[in-house]
């Protein structure tokens, strides 16, 4: 018997806004059919391999510190960031408070995740 990782799922307020987030973010695109209640973005996106990720409606909102998060590593931390803050997120913890490592991040539903620096 094998296991293995089939995706990563987030629950949303509404599924295909939050996918559409990540999507950009990490500059892949979202599978056709995206709901409030259903997205997904696949596995390989145009040549960039990566997890399938999955978004469901679930109605509660968020209320406690997620226990899973991304952490994003860019060359250009403080382009990126900026980049991500248009997309919809918002700097929870800057640069300068995290030794010039990393930024900390909420998506639009409030879930974390951290930009480091490479």
């Amino acid at each position: 018997m094998s296991i293995s990782l089939l995706a990563i799922s987030f629950d949303a307020r509404d599924a295909a806004r939050l996918a559409q987030f990540w999507a950009q973010t990490l500059h892949r695109t979202v599978n056709d059919g995206a709901t409030e209640d259903f997205a997904s973005i696949p596995a390989d996106s145009g040549g960039q391999p990566g997890f399938l990720l999955l978004f469901h409606k679930v109605p509660e909102d968020k209320t406690v510190k997620n226990r899973v998060h991304f952490d994003l590593q860019a060359t250009d931390v403080v382009a990126e960031a900026e980049r991500l803050t248009d997309l919809g997120a918002k700097q929870i913890r800057p640069l300068a408070d995290n030794d010039n490592r990393w930024i900390g991040f909420i998506d639009p539903d409030g879930n974390e995740f951290d930009l480091v620096a490479s």
